[in-house]
């Protein structure tokens, strides 16, 4: 449904290791439509240092979160999680 991509998704991040800090990217492979992907791959979020045991809510937001549009078809979401150590 449309409405559920409208707000920021709530991200936890497990573990228990503090001093492991991760890089959440939420990319869309259908943008602009599914039927010309021509932007495949499309930043709609990207959020880094979050701290390993808290969610994303406790990371730098580099790139705000851009709700996709309802309009333009169904479209698929990839959200991609990379750990680092500090």
């Amino acid at each position: 449904k449309p409405s559920m991509v409208v707000h920021q998704p709530r991200i936890e991040v497990g573990g228990n290791d503090m001093r492991t800090f991760y890089t959440l990217v939420m990319v869309d492979p259908d943008a602009p439509s599914p039927s010309e992907p021509n932007l495949r791959e499309y930043l709609h979020w990207l959020v880094t240092d979050i701290p390993g045991t808290t969610g994303a809510a406790f990371g730098q937001e580099v790139v705000c979160y851009e709700s996709p549009r309802a309009t333009m078809g169904i479209h698929r979401f990839v959200f991609v999680l990379f750990s680092s150590w500090r």
